[in-house]
C-alpha cells in the first residue's frame, strides 16, 4: 500500500511528532511505502503576518502540491496528524481532491476548541463544544492568552468547515475514548470515528526501578501542572528525589524554583535517556490540569514497568487503573497529589507488584503490533467503502 503521510512539525517536538515519525516507520517495517508531506513550525519566524495568516486560513500552495503528490505517487491513503498552522484545512480537500481516502488522527481537540486544550483558568472548559463558532474561546482569549491568535485558530478551523474539508475525510482516529465522546459531542459522526491509543514503537523491555525517584517527563507548561507538582513536593517527608525532565516555557522557571527541594533538573533529554530514566524511576508522575488524550510517555512508563500517579481527568483515567498500575488523584490538589505519592513510597512490596501489571497492560493493549494491526483495520475499511 502507498500512503502519503502528512503533518506539521512543531516548534518544541512533542508527542504528536513522535506518534507521526513512529507510525509512518512501523508502516515501512512492514513493507508499505510511505510518502512524507510536512511543514515545520520553525519556519514561521522567516514569515511575514500576511504570509502567516495566509497560509493558517487556507494554503493554497500547499492544497495544489499535495494534489499532484498524491496523484503522482497514486496514494490508496492520506493519513493527516497534525496541520495547524502552516498546511491549513486546505490539504484534507487536496487528497480528497486527488482521490485518496482520507485519515485523520485527532491528537488534540483543535476541531472543538480553538486552544485545542480544552483548558481556561488552571481547568478543563468545554464551552465551545458543540457550537457553530466558538465565541467562547475568543472571548477568554484561550489560546496563547490572545484573542487575535484565538480568532485566528477558530477562523482556520471555520473556513475548512465552510469549505467541506471535513466532510471529505473518511476516518477520524481519537487516541482515546474519552477524547472519542468529546468529539462526538461536538458533531463527528460515529461512524467515521474509532479509537486507536498511541503505542511504543520501541520496547527497551521492563526495568526494575532501583533510581527509587519519581519522575516527570515531558512538556514543562503551564497545562501540565508543574506548580502543582512542585507544591506537593514540598509536603513530602520522604526524603525522596524528583526528577524533572523536559523542555519548554517553564523551562527557566523549573530551574529557579527547585532549590533546596530535593528536585534535579535534567533538561532536554535524548530518547534514549529518557527510557533509561522511566526504567529506574520508582514513578512517574503526570499531574496534568488539562484533558490529556494518550500521553505517550504513560504508554512509555507502563513498558518500563513504572507505576503512574496521574491527574483524574480525560484520557489520564482510562489509561491508569487505580491499585493496579498507578493512582489517580484530583488534579490541581496538591495535597492530594503529596498524600498519594506518600503512601505509593511508603509501600516499596506494593510497588513492585504494580510494575509487572504495568508491563502486562503495555504488553495487551500498546505494543508495535498491536497498534499496527488495528491502523491497518482502519485503512482497509476506508478503502473498501
Amino acid at each position: 500500500m502507498t500512503i502519503v503521510a502528512v503533518h506539521n512539525w512543531y516548534q518544541t517536538r512533542g508527542g504528536e511528532d513522535r506518534v507521526f515519525e513512529a507510525e509512518c516507520a512501523l508502516l515501512e517495517a512492514h513493507g508499505h511505502r510511505v510518502v512524507r508531506y510536512t511543514a515545520d513550525n520553525a519556519s514561521i519566524a522567516r514569515m511575514s503576518r500576511l504570509r502567516l495568516l495566509k497560509a493558517t486560513l487556507w494554503n493554497a500552495a500547499a492544497y495544489r502540491e499535495l494534489r499532484l503528490l498524491v496523484q503522482r505517487e497514486r496514494a490508496e491513503v492520506v493519513h493527516f496528524h497534525n496541520t495547524f498552522p502552516l498546511l491549513s484545512a486546505s490539504v484534507l480537500r487536496a487528497a480528497k481532491m486527488a482521490g485518496g481516502r482520507v485519515i485523520q488522527t485527532l491528537h488534540n481537540f483543535r476541531l472543538i476548541c480553538p486552544s485545542g486544550l480544552m483548558l481556561r483558568a488552571d481547568g478543563p472548559c468545554e464551552l465551545c463544544v458543540g457550537r457553530a463558532l466558538p465565541w467562547p474561546g475568543v472571548r477568554y482569549g484561550c489560546y496563547r492568552r490572545s484573542r487575535a491568535a484565538t480568532l485566528l485558530a477558530a477562523a482556520a478551523v471555520l473556513v475548512g468547515k465552510q469549505a467541506a474539508c471535513f466532510d471529505g475525510v473518511d476516518a477520524y482516529i481519537a487516541v482515546s475514548e474519552f477524547a472519542r465522546k468529546l468529539f462526538l459531542r461536538g458533531g463527528l459522526r460515529a461512524e467515521r470515528l474509532t479509537v486507536k491509543p498511541n503505542f511504543v514503537e520501541l520496547d527497551a523491555g521492563p526495568g526494575e526501578g532501583g533510581g527509587g525517584y519519581v519522575l516527570y517527563l515531558g512538556r514543562l507548561s503551564e497545562e501540565k501542572g508543574l506548580h502543582v507538582l512542585l507544591e506537593a513536593w514540598n509536603l513530602l517527608r520522604s526524603g525522596r528525589i524528583l526528577r524533572i525532565a523536559g523542555t519548554g516555557p517553564l523551562a527557566g522557571w523549573v530551574a529557579r524554583e527547585i532549590h533546596g527541594r530535593n528536585v534535579q533538573y535534567c533538561g532536554p533529554v535524548s530518547r534514549q535517556q529518557a527510557l533509561q530514566l522511566l526504567r529506574e524511576a520508582a514513578l512517574l508522575v503526570v499531574p496534568s490540569l488539562c484533558y490529556e488524550g494518550c500521553p505517550l510517555v504513560v504508554v512509555e512508563a507502563f513498558a518500563s514497568g513504572t507505576p503512574v500517579v496521574a491527574s483524574n481527568l480525560g484520557g489520564l483515567a482510562e489509561l491508569v487503573t487505580p491499585a493496579q498500575t498507578g493512582w489517580l488523584v484530583p488534579a490541581g490538589d496538591p495535597e492530594a497529589l503529596a498524600t498519594v505519592l506518600e503512601q505509593a513510597l511508603g509501600n516499596p512490596v506494593r510497588l513492585r507488584a504494580m510494575r509487572k501489571m504495568a508491563r502486562r497492560q503495555y504488553e495487551q493493549h500498546y505494543t508495535a503490533e498491536a497498534n499496527y494491526r488495528m491502523l491497518m483495520d482502519i485503512y482497509r475499511r476506508a478503502v473498501e467503502s
